[in-house]
């Protein structure tokens, strides 16, 4: 297809008319396709269903260490569920503590803890005058929301193929002791589906922070969510690195299994050092006592280890596959050789990211809704959802049907072709 920049006006005008047709056309089909949020299907739902019948009433309730799952107690988890998240996040056990459904609650809870009491005895972050957290971008909405909600001052730092730009995030927190943190999602990136290098993982564990009480906050929401059997990136565990670099304490690394059984009903875990470890506990003893360990022995029960996860993220990877594909063959065939537009192609994750030309996510979003395709609010990928390029935007192609995905993704190039039209020609 013509590189749109090299058309004249004439041809811009007319491709600006025989698109606003085609556009019509669609509107009046009355779509309603959501690709907002990355929210598992009925269908994915479905390939863990059996997780239900794994407890009964004549099932064995105890743990490997004699704890009645069904009683107060173990504030840090039942030994065999620590092994399975271990396992899962490439740590050990000694690192772990489990935690409830979701690991959001445990990233909110980390920044909370830090602001009202301090890390280790530090100055709590709410009688500083400044506090600052760094933020790769593209990232997490949610993430940049809990940091927003305690008046963090957040600073963006560009994304490479490798990770964040590392020279950047070094020089700053060598300098800025009001630094305290940086969020990271190492492993399929949101919403990039970026696998951070060996060389910026080490360079991560190797950080001379100015601030004492500077964390990490390792993300490792996808580290077993590959879409291909024969085609899957592994990163080096944080953990090890840090020990090895003399830094320990410096990270914080979370996990679920929110989209591994049910996104609702999962177990989460943050892996640490045991001095970080102890730190947690001592906020957990009053917050809690204890965690659902019927859940944590219902997980362990029913995939038994990590061979067990990873032969069952294979049946996720088999829904997942065929929508992102679907999604790809549309933006090659439509987009590719335009010059109005960029995307991955992800080998994991739930995610595509999409770089429109400058000044056009709003508008191609705001016109893909007016069609009946709801896709998440542009901006939304940057702190304060203000994507200082406007060009950003997230496709999930987790919820529609394979079919739906590519019908979505062929209204939402139709909007992409209108927007940068309408751009070029302003621009003429």
């Amino acid at each position: 297809m013509d590189n749109f920049s090299h058309l004249n006006k004439e041809e811009l005008l007319a491709l600006k008319s025989e698109l606003e047709a085609s556009y019509e056309e669609k509107k009046a089909l009355n779509l309603q396709l959501d690709m907002s949020r990355g929210k598992p299907s009925g269908t994915q739902l479905n390939v863990s269903l059996d997780l239900l019948n794994v407890l009964t009433a004549d099932s064995d309730l105890t743990a490997s260490n004699g704890m009645d799952c069904r009683n107060y107690g173990v504030l840090d988890g039942i030994p065999e569920a620590k092994q399975l998240m271990a396992d899962m996040m490439g740590t050990t056990p000694d690192h772990i503590i489990i935690f409830g459904n979701a690991s959001l609650n445990i990233m909110f809870d980390s920044i909370s803890r830090s602001y009202t009491h301090g890390v280790l005895g530090s100055t709590p972050w709410c009688k500083l005058d400044n506090v600052k957290f760094l933020c790769p971008v593209p990232g997490y909405d949610r993430h940049f929301a809990i940091t927003e909600r305690f008046g963090i001052e957040m600073i963006n730092i560009p994304m490479t193929e490798d990770g964040p730009d590392m020279d950047m995030v070094e020089e700053l927190v060598s300098k800025d002791d009001a630094i305290k943190g940086i969020w990271c999602v190492p492993k399929y990136s949101n919403p990039q589906g970026i696998c951070y290098s060996d060389e910026t993982v080490r360079r991560f564990a190797n950080l001379k922070p100015a601030a004492e009480d500077f964390r990490i906050y390792w993300d490792n929401a996808y580290v077993i969510h590959h879409l291909y059997e024969d085609n899957q990136v592994e990163i080096l565990d944080i953990i090890s690195e840090c020990e090895k670099a003399g830094n320990p304490d410096m990270v914080y690394e979370f996990a679920s299994t929110s989209k591994i059984s049910f996104p609702g009903s999962g177990i989460s875990a943050i892996a640490t050092s045991a001095a970080n470890l102890a730190d947690v506990k001592k906020q957990m003893t009053v917050q809690t006592i204890g965690h659902d360990k019927l859940n944590q022995l219902r997980h362990v029960k029913y995939f038994k280890n990590i061979d067990g996860l990873k032969a069952h993220m294979m049946k996720h990877a088999a829904e997942m596959r065929p929508k992102f594909e679907a999604a790809l063959e549309v933006l090659d065939r439509e987009l590719a050789g335009t010059g109005i537009g960029s995307w991955n192609k992800p080998l994991g994750g739930y995610f595509i990211s999409f770089e429109a030309m400058e000044g056009c996510a709003k508008k191609i979003v705001e016109k893909c809704k007016e069609a009946g395709v709801v896709l998440t609010n542009a901006g939304a990928t940057y702190p304060y959802g203000k994507d200082p390029k406007d060009s950003n935007i997230r496709i999930a192609p987790s919820f529609p049907t394979p079919e739906e995905m590519a019908q979505a993704t062929d209204l939402f190039v139709l909007c992409v072709k209108l927007v940068s039209v309408e751009k070029l020609l302003a621009d003429k």
